[in-house]
């Protein structure tokens, strides 16, 4: 694989976390289905996650046959209350413990992004570490790796890898997996457990470095 062959699959590799991040929007089945997001996201995950894509082309069948209704009421039940969450989605109820919020893992969380020149929107209505913002996170790392290889900057290039991995390794891969045995748990609807599978297979058995072309590897090897 040279540079440009894997710009193109770092540049799916990006949208899948853009595309992964906008499934756990509340559902409205017009704006979702419009937007083709189950069957890009299927097609993106062919190519980089191939396990993954099998779970996100079920994903588009079950939400097209599922209620409005019903799948708002499972992502109530599930992320937002008023009840106690089913499966909150914030990094710091699985990291910090007694499902405490805005933990001291959500402090580095947030240095990480503001080290990364991100602040919090304010009209964010979420967490910090909610599973939307660390998954919209990684596109935004994984878009300046590309424009710095566009640019053939290669040790700009290598250190936002490098941020990939230690964001996901530090953060998102240490609670993704009981976040979603939860989702697993609580879902009554099966939108919302095929979300789980398809989330968790691609975030852990997908590596930054995993398909490195070998001028990055060797540019890598001096660093």
């Amino acid at each position: 694989m040279d540079i440009k062959e894997f710009v193109c699959r770092e540049k799916k590799r990006g949208d899948c976390y853009r595309l992964l991040s906008a499934c756990f929007y509340q559902p409205e089945k017009d704006v979702f289905l419009q937007e083709g997001i189950f069957e890009n996201l299927a097609a993106l995950l062919k190519e980089v996650s191939p396990e993954a894509s099998a779970f996100a082309a079920e994903m588009g069948k079950v939400f097209l046959i599922s209620g409005e209704v019903d799948l708002n009421v499972d992502y109530a039940r599930l992320f937002v209350g008023p009840n106690e969450l089913l499966a909150p989605p914030y990094g710091s109820v699985y990291l910090d413990g007694e499902r405490r919020v805005m933990g001291d893992s959500t402090m580095e969380v947030i240095k990480m992004y503001e080290e990364q020149g991100l602040s919090i929107d304010k009209e964010f209505r979420n967490l910090p570490d909610h599973i939307t913002a660390e998954l919209e996170f990684m596109y935004y790392l994984i878009f300046r790796e590309i424009e710095a290889l566009e640019k053939s900057d290669i040790a700009t290039a290598l250190n936002s890898i490098k941020i990939q991995e230690l964001f996901l390794n530090r953060f998102l891969k240490q609670w993704v997996q009981p976040f979603c045995n939860k989702m697993r748990e609580g879902a009554t609807n099966g939108f919302y457990r095929l979300l789980a599978d398809c989330a968790l297979t691609f975030i852990n058995n997908f590596h930054p470095g995993d398909v490195l072309p070998e001028e990055l590897l060797n540019a890598n090897a001096q660093v």
